[in-house]
């Protein structure tokens, strides 16, 4: 109990320093008169100020068929004002079809971990630990933040992988680490200094989801009670008070992965994006730490990133991003944050237009399939009217 309380404590002092909130744009409260969604979500007509030409046609060009680039758009869902104004699914998927997040999973890991947090579980600038290193192994000092914003300093490649079989992923996920995703991960060896250099990694993640775990859990029986129990906290603690329905796989030691593998509709997906836009608040509930979704939306340590915050990609407010481009490029857009996975799986957060967008397809390209997507998405967004906050 008092290890507890002692947690808590930290959190109330150490909150004000997770973000700099004066250099983010404000997020917008829920709007008067507009009820939360509840089993269902109240939809409305587009706005007047929307610019009709511009989204009819990225409409078209997602629906018309494969895109050489963006390939098969399965799901567009778009919230503005707590609303939902735009939905539509291509042939065979529908409301009710749950979609693979892939790597949007890490965002809902930040949430989860957000989650523990707010229940005085975790304290995020202390070590985050593993019982595969001992304590004087320096992975063992790198904090849950410096986890969360990958800048932990292990060595590993996905984004960039010449080919499937030299990318990390592959092995955790499927190959030599696929029945204990977790070892896999606290095997790989420190190549930087934790804190300095960000780097994409989903190994860290899962590591993340194993610490979250056994915070949550410290006593399973077995993988089948692990699994059970966590899946029963994630409910009670993040998806049920949203209204999420999701299907969350764990590998065979009962570990969820947090990198990836969470199955949602397009409007659960939507539910997910409008907690962060809404603060982390639900219905006067508050579901995630004040200030957790800052942190999210706060630029790493690393100066020579800045598409990076804390499991959430942002947009930089001038030039494309780096060390990659970022999703969405028009700077007057600067404050839109995303969710992102594999095959063009998103959900934008764009606080100056009150909006949440979700896109759930396949495609099979890279670099260029992602800069498609990421002009399409800057079109469909940038045809919604601005909301500024009050």
């Amino acid at each position: 109990m008092l290890r507890g309380a002692l947690a808590a404590l930290f959190f109330v002092f150490a909150a004000p320093a997770w973000a700099q909130p004066a250099t983010l744009y404000p997020l917008p409260p829920q709007p008067a008169g507009v009820p939360w969604p509840a089993a269902d979500w109240e939809s409305a007509p587009l706005p007047d100020d929307v610019d009709r030409p511009t989204l009819d046609l990225a409409v078209t060009e997602a629906f018309a068929g494969e895109h050489p680039l963006m390939g098969e758009t399965r799901a567009v869902v778009i919230v503005q004002g707590g609303r939902i104004v735009f939905e539509r699914y291509a042939p065979g998927y529908a409301r009710e079809t749950r979609l693979i997040s892939w790597s949007m999973a890490k965002s809902v890991t930040h949430a989860l971990v957000g989650a523990a947090v707010l229940q005085g579980r975790i304290a995020i600038d202390t070590p985050m630990g593993s019982p595969h290193w001992r304590a004087s192994d320096r992975r063992s000092s790198i904090t849950w933040r410096q986890w969360l914003q990958m800048v932990d300093g292990q060595d590993y490649l996905e984004i960039g992988a010449p080919s499937v079989l030299e990318n990390d992923v592959t092995h955790m996920l499927y190959g030599r680490g696929r029945g204990d995703t977790a070892r896999f991960a606290a095997g790989l060896p420190l190549i930087h200094d934790p804190g300095a250099h960000w780097n994409y990694n989903s190994a860290g993640t899962v590591l993340i989801a194993d610490a979250l775990t056994r915070a949550i859990v410290p006593d399973p029986r077995d993988a089948r009670d692990r699994r059970q129990r966590m899946r029963a906290w994630m409910q009670a603690s993040l998806f049920g008070p949203i209204g999420m329905d999701p299907v969350v796989e764990f590998d065979p030691s009962g570990l969820y992965y947090g990198s990836a593998l969470v199955w949602a509709t397009a409007r659960d997906f939507a539910r997910f994006g409008y907690l962060y836009l809404r603060d982390g608040v639900w219905n006067g509930r508050r579901v995630l730490p004040e200030g957790w979704v800052d942190f999210a939306r706060t630029r790493g340590p690393d100066r020579a990133s800045d598409i990076y915050g804390a499991h959430w990609w942002l947009t930089p407010a001038s030039g494309p991003g780096a060390p990659q481009r970022s999703l969405i490029t028009d700077p007057r857009m600067a404050d839109a944050f995303s969710a992102q996975g594999h095959e063009g799986q998103i959900i934008v957060v764009a606080p100056s237009k009150d909006l949440v967008m979700v896109r759930l397809g396949l495609f099979h390209g890279e670099a260029e399939s992602w800069d498609a997507l990421g002009d399409w998405s800057t079109r469909l967004i940038g045809a919604f009217g601005d909301r500024p906050a009050r």
